[in-house]
């Protein structure tokens, strides 16, 4: 029972170093894999587009004409293109405007045939122009 006790903890405490390590390995990656033209977000929540990539450092250029230096560790995610795009410009992304467009020609659509009631409504309704 003893002995159970004390590989529990070992065992959690391993598990978590692993997945720490795996964590690491995919922020390394995707971090080494930086391309001048990319779109990213960085830890501080900004979005940028990469304009060129060194060794320690990244160039981001976060308005038109305007540069900063930031450490390649302070780059959380690399962003899709359309991704980018959509926050940028403040559309949305390319399924979600299919999906408004669609749920907007459902709203306009008229029933195929009215009730009797509906149809001696519409009928009794005057025209305004």
């Amino acid at each position: 029972m003893n002995l159970i006790i004390l590989i529990l903890p070992l065992l959690a405490i391993f598990l978590m170093m692993r997945s720490q390590k795996k964590r690491q390995a995919q922020t390394q990656s995707m971090q080494s894999a930086l391309q001048p033209g990319s779109g990213v977000r960085t830890i501080g929540g900004m979005y940028a587009l990469v304009k060129a990539v060194n060794d320690e450092t990244v160039e981001l250029e976060i308005a038109p004409g305007t540069v900063v230096h930031y450490t390649k560790g302070a780059i959380a995610a690399v962003l899709e293109p359309l991704e980018y795009d959509a926050i940028i410009n403040g559309r949305p992304a390319e399924d979600e405007a299919v999906e408004d467009a669609e749920q907007d020609a459902d709203a306009d659509e008229k029933p195929l045939s009215l009730s009797k009631d509906e149809a001696k409504a519409d009928a009794e309704a005057p025209e305004s122009k």
